[in-house]
């Protein structure tokens, strides 16, 4: 007896997935709930749970293989069939599995198939073991190795000059690809030689190591050596939805800048006080999204998108804040921003953040966003064109802050300046309006005690 396991539904207008990897193996014993298989989306990776208790019997999509939503991706032996017990003649001898003598000689396999074939038929009894087969002992746990996965930390306000290559504590430069096989195979880099320009580690380095030829699209190019890297269901949707967003929107871009001395003042004086009452940093982020829907409220085109031959107005504010992942960006929502508190904000975009980088976002986490936030400042971006995030129709584009000397009643003083980008499509949004807007979220981070008055 046996119990299918399908692809669950991925969510809304979410039809198929790619096997990214399977996190149990053919014969291995899993427990119901126990994640099998993940599932890497358009949006966000799934994780499959085990329908029940018993043993992978069969894997029927491989890793890399596109399935739609309700295929077939293996099947579970219930625990259940594995044994006779529960069936049968009550007076009839039960089948009892023979005790197992802990050795290490080789040979007590051979010694478990002589004593099956004397208490069952091998025709019809499935614990017996075929000498020609593979075979596992279903009443130990297969061995799990517990790694640590691979996370690229967010590098602030550096320039980023190369991101195939990462440097280790030791100073060793090693690919991403090689460094992702060294650490499934518990190999340490440091002792490889790496042939790539200026030592860097490839990964035909760490294949080689382990007697593995390359393939040839591995191999050193006439003008130096190169990797190739199929591109993440993720990635692909991105560049698809980006591309889109420019073909079919008219989008223009407004800028203005921000004096931010007022918001880093009130940080300054309150950041210790805040944390320690709310358990939370006092961030930038929350200023921008207070200011944000106060501009939303008086422009309500900017919050709206368009379906068909209609323009839909949302009297709801579910922000998208954009995050940076090893796998590519992603943007949760913090819903319902016009009703939360300031500190209840800076909550909500940790919790969301922390989910991204630990690959635990899930699809309901992405949607529904109104209107997107973006911050290329941690990066040490100054100017940018911030690209829509469809369906939504305005994207407010954050950057770094830099000291500059400006007018303040008539004397020149040092201040905090950040440079403010709205991306906005043209075919709902005047320009009168995304100006305006903009001016008023400069004008309510200039002088932050509009914030609280709702002004």
């Amino acid at each position: 007896m046996s119990e299918k396991i399908v692809v669950p539904t991925l969510g809304e207008s979410v039809t198929e997935a790619t096997v990214a990897k399977w996190l149990k193996n053919k014969g291995d014993k899993v427990s119901s709930d126990e994640p099998l298989v993940e599932l890497e989306t358009d949006k966000v990776n799934v994780e499959v749970p085990s329908p029940s208790n018993g043993i992978l019997e069969n894997i029927s999509a491989k890793e890399g293989e596109t399935v739609n939503v309700g295929a077939l991706l293996g099947s579970i032996s219930l625990s259940k069939s594995i044994n006779k017990l529960s069936s049968g003649d009550p007076n009839e001898k039960k089948y009892s599995p023979p005790k197992l003598e802990k050795s290490d000689n080789k040979k007590t396999p051979n010694k478990i198939i002589e004593q099956s074939e004397k208490t069952s038929d091998k025709s019809n009894d499935p614990l017996i073991l075929d000498k020609d087969q593979d075979y596992k002992i279903f009443d130990e746990e297969p061995l799990v190795l517990e790694e640590e996965p691979l996370v690229l930390d967010t590098v602030h306000k550096e320039n980023i000059t190369n991101k195939i290559e990462e440097k280790t504590d030791g100073g060793l430069r090693v690919s991403p690809s090689a460094r992702k096989i060294a650490s499934e195979k518990k190999i340490d880099v440091s002792s490889i030689k790496g042939s790539g320009r200026n030592g860097l580690v490839l990964k035909e380095d760490v294949m080689s190591l382990m007697g593995v030829k390359p393939s040839p699209s591995e191999r050193k190019s006439a003008h130096g050596p190169e990797e190739r890297i199929k591109m993440t269901r993720l990635r692909l949707t991105i560049a698809k939805r980006l591309k889109e967003a420019q073909e079919n929107a008219a989008m223009l871009t407004t800028f203005n800048e921000v004096n931010m001395h007022e918001v880093i003042k009130m940080r300054s004086d309150y950041k210790e006080d805040f944390q320690k009452k709310y358990s939370v940093k006092l961030g930038f982020m929350s200023f921008f999204v207070k200011a944000c829907i106060i501009g939303l409220k008086n422009y309500p085109a900017i919050n709206a998108e368009i379906q068909g031959d209609e323009i839909v107005y949302k009297n709801y504010y579910n922000i998208s804040i954009a995050v940076g992942t090893d796998k590519g960006l992603v943007v949760p929502v913090v819903r319902n921003s016009d009703e939360l508190s300031f500190a209840d904000i800076e909550k909500n975009i940790n919790t969301l953040g922390q989910k991204a980088r630990d690959g635990k976002i899930t699809i309901e986490d992405l949607q529904g966003g109104t209107f997107t936030i973006t911050n290329g400042g941690i990066y040490g971006s100054m100017l940018s064109t911030p690209i829509l995030n469809p369906p939504q129709s305005a994207v407010l584009g954050m950057h770094n802050i830099i000291e500059r000397p400006i007018v303040e009643d008539g004397e020149v003083k040092i201040r905090p300046i950040m440079y403010l980008a709205l991306s906005y499509d043209h075919r709902i949004i005047d320009g009168k309006e995304a100006v305006s807007f903009l001016k008023i979220v400069k004008d309510s981070l200039e002088q932050p005690k509009r914030l609280f008055l709702n002004l």
